[in-house]
């Protein structure tokens, strides 16, 4: 007789084991998904398979690769690369606040996702659904490290060398170096959720920590939300990135340090209603290089009761074209402001770019904000917001003349003619891989 058919494919429920190099951990979410779990370190590579039925977790510190070092034509003797392949759909969790991932120095992230399949990290009640508006907090979150240029060396040591290097905050590792074209990696359609935690006062991890990355990696297409520290965090390097976005984040949901100079462009910042501080806080350092942070069309939609939209301090040097900024606190109030310069050090370019806040300035540097603002062109300080669904540009954002020469501030940028990150309902750059920006897409 005919062999039997074989059994048919399961319709649903748990895989039954998890990949090689995975450990089996058991199954979350009542039973339906596998948890197969990372190893802590990664060396060689290593591919993360989407597979139905299964979730993969983080226990503890994961590192991809051994730290290099600063000098990327000689890396340290005896320390090994990893290379980390994360599939379209991939969904990482962690459990508890020292579960994180580092990507030393050397090594590399591959995480794109697509439009319709994102990859996520996130929290153990994020995968079972117990999650709500304000969870933040509920895993560490994802920490890279390059050796591009940074300005917080160690004694002597000069900027853009192999020996000028920091202590990555929220873990003992390391970042800095010789490279400005340093290569991390690819992070594409890629959500980072409810993470974040302190270690230390002043000593956090935040969702997504860029230190020392280089201008060889790519980032475009990233969400952090809910994080208890920062969403963005960047120390020095030179890496660019499009299509960012920030969602319910604790504290600042992009914050630059210590000689960042790369270019951003179309990002778009939502704070949630019970926390917040600022939508940026933009910081130099004492020695050069200074921080150039460079914001094109960019939106950000501030709470009442948090920080002021802008910050920036400690001798950065920011500048913003095609911005659009709004707050909803009341005039006098904590976080009624657009923008603060907190000292005389501190400068910036403002260039087709629409307050409206309460009040648009909360100087602490006698004048220089309004000053710095005023020497530009197409600048609104008191506007009224006719901002739809949010965050999409209505009548008054629309009618500002976009900056004409954005290419030439940096080749990286994209010429457009509108500010703002969402240019009208047809723009839709951020539909899809996104989660909370409407009710149809909840976290």
């Amino acid at each position: 007789p005919p062999p039997p058919p074989p059994p048919p494919p399961p319709t649903g429920g748990p895989a039954a084991d998890c990949p090689t190099g995975f450990a089996n951990v058991g199954t979350v979410a009542n039973n339906t998904l596998r948890a197969c779990q990372l190893p802590n370190k990664i060396v060689g590579n290593l591919v993360i398979p989407k597979r139905a039925g299964t979730v993969y977790s983080i226990s503890g510190r994961v590192d991809v690769g051994d730290d290099q070092g600063g000098d990327a034509n000689n890396p340290i003797a005896g320390r090994e690369k990893g290379i980390l392949t994360i599939e379209p759909g991939v969904k990482v969790f962690g459990a508890a606040g020292l579960d994180y991932m580092v990507v030393n120095r050397g090594s590399q992230l591959f995480a794109e996702g697509t439009a319709s399949e994102p990859i996520v990290f996130t929290s153990r009640q994020s995968i079972e659904g117990t999650t709500t508006v304000d969870s933040i907090g509920q895993w560490g979150g994802l920490v890279l490290l390059g050796r591009a240029p940074i300005s917080n060396c160690p004694g002597s040591a000069t900027p853009g060398t192999p020996t000028c290097e920091a202590q990555v905050e929220g873990t003992n590792a390391f970042y800095g170096g010789n490279q400005a074209g340093d290569n991390t990696g690819r992070i594409r359609y890629f959500r980072v959720m409810h993470s974040g935690f302190q270690i230390l006062p002043n000593n956090e991890l935040n969702g997504i920590t860029l230190a020392g990355i280089g201008n060889g990696t790519v980032i475009d297409h990233v969400q952090v939300h809910n994080s208890s520290d920062d969403g963005f965090e960047w120390f020095g390097g030179t890496v660019n990135a499009k299509y960012l976005v920030a969602t319910g984040n604790d504290d600042d949901s992009f914050d630059t340090d210590v000689g960042f100079s790369g270019a951003i462009q179309f990002a778009l910042v939502v704070q949630r209603d019970n926390g917040g501080d600022r939508s940026n806080e933009y910081s130099g350092s004492t020695r050069t290089p200074a921080s150039n942070p460079k914001m094109a069309n960019v939106t950000y939609i501030d709470r009442a009761g948090g920080g002021d939209a802008i910050v920036m301090n400690s001798g950065t040097d920011t500048e913003f074209y095609n911005a659009v900024v709004t707050s909803r606190g009341a005039a006098g109030t904590s976080g009624s402001s657009c923008l603060d310069v907190d000292d005389a050090t501190t400068t910036g370019t403002f260039q087709s770019v629409y307050f409206s806040c309460p009040q648009p300035f909360a100087d602490d540097a006698n004048g220089a904000a309004a000053a710095l603002f005023n020497a530009g062109s197409n600048n609104t300080a008191n506007g009224t917001s006719t901002l739809v669904n949010t965050f999409v540009n209505g009548a008054n954002e629309s009618a500002v003349p976009a900056f004409a020469n954005l290419t030439s501030v940096s080749p990286f940028f994209t010429q457009v003619s509108y500010i703002g990150a969402v240019r009208d309902a047809n723009d839709n750059w951020w539909q899809g891989w996104t989660c909370g920006l409407n009710a149809a897409n909840p976290c």
